[in-house]
């Protein structure tokens, strides 16, 4: 299993490259195809489908399945891999055998940005070189056992906007580009717990000299007795900061605002929020809405399962409100949502809580059991 964190930190450092190159080069990113149907996300008016996101996806597949075959069919992500071009036809996007053949291939939605298409086929076949100290983690698992979830780029809205003007907050910033991630998490099979999880943040930092952007990565490793991490434990505060969705109902801010005082932060993207827990920024991330998915979730639940947690919030309340004080019930991935239909098939429905600390946990769910409807 070493050989697949280290392939999993390849492919998101490929995929960070990839959403950096898309950025930087105005004809990939006039290429937006806006969701449609059941695929769309009912939490925004308008939710972009980048090129960015199809390429990276089936970039990720690729790599992944060619090196751990007993991968392939088990690698799932948010996008469809079609793409409408500007003629008005679909392409499905994949990734070829040769550069110049997926240069053709994107070339058909990139018509006729040859120069375009051509830059982003070198960076899908070209080999990075791997985090040598990866290697060094003893890690078994048997990688038949697991399957993957692709967030390609988490905040799509905020990685088209590309704001790079947002002052952060103590440290979280409350929406721009730099919450836009690249998020890769495996999960066992049979249980559906996550295992294995990488975030990569392409846009961490502009390097001062050449002031492109630069990127940095973290991952988590939590199989069995086993808690592996890139990162340490964040420190216990005595006062819990919590970070929240602006969207987040005002009954839920104002059971929280006892507990944290004037600790209440917001920030756009689930993942972002998540990474903000992982960091340290904020000890604890509250969402009551079932507005987000597996692919937003795995990666960084299996990061926090090796330092804190993350468990599903009514789930929880319902445990806490029968007497059960063990272990809240976790997110898995490996369920369909009954009765739904698209992407709302694997919605983690009835909220989340992500923690650094039990202690906190327990305390914002004694304040969320007052909230009528969770």
């Amino acid at each position: 299993m070493a050989g697949l964190l280290q392939a999993l930190v390849g492919a998101s450092e490929k995929a960070a490259h990839i959403a950096r190159l898309c950025r930087r080069e105005e004809p990939l990113f006039q290429l937006l195809g806006e969701k449609t149907g059941a695929d769309r996300n009912r939490r925004f008016l308008q939710d972009f489908k980048t090129l960015a996101d199809v390429l990276i996806q089936e970039v990720i597949k690729h790599d992944l399945g060619k090196e751990f075959p007993e991968l392939q069919g088990h690698i799932h992500g948010e996008e469809s891999n079609e793409f409408r071009n500007g003629q008005g036809e679909t392409v499905a996007v994949r990734v070829c055998a040769t550069p110049g053949d997926t240069a053709a291939l994107l070339l058909s939605v990139l018509e006729p940005e040859r120069a375009a298409a051509e830059l982003l086929a070198a960076a899908v076949h070209h080999v990075a070189l791997g985090d040598a100290e990866l290697a060094s983690v003893a890690l078994s698992i048997p990688t038949q056992d697991l399957a993957i979830w692709i967030d390609p780029i988490d905040s799509t809205n905020e990685y088209i906007g590309g704001r790079e003007d947002v002052a952060p907050v103590d440290g979280i910033a409350p929406a721009g580009l730099c919450s836009a991630l690249v998020l890769i998490g495996a999960y066992d099979r049979r249980t559906g717990c996550p295992v294995l999880g990488v975030i990569n943040e392409p846009f961490f930092r502009r390097d001062p000299l050449t002031h492109r952007w630069q990127g940095r990565y973290h991952w988590g490793v939590a199989y069995g007795d086993m808690r592996l991490c890139s990162l340490s434990p964040p420190p216990l505060r005595p006062t819990p900061c919590v970070v929240l969705s602006r969207a987040e109902r005002g009954a839920v801010r104002a059971a929280l605002g006892p507990l944290c005082g004037d600790r209440l932060r917001f920030a756009a993207g689930a993942g972002y929020k998540m990474l903000c827990v992982i960091l340290g920024l904020a000890d604890a991330y509250v969402l009551s809405e079932g507005s987000t998915f597996a692919w937003d979730a795995c990666a960084p639940h299996a990061i926090l399962r090796a330092l804190g947690g993350m468990v599903a919030l009514a789930g929880a309340l319902r445990a806490r409100q029968a007497g059960d004080t063990g272990p809240p019930p976790e997110l898995v991935y490996n369920c369909l949502a009954e009765g739904a239909v698209g992407a709302e098939r694997w919605a983690n429905r009835g909220g989340l809580v992500a923690y650094a600390h039990p202690q906190h946990l327990e305390a914002m769910l004694a304040a969320l059991a007052t909230v009528a409807g969770l």
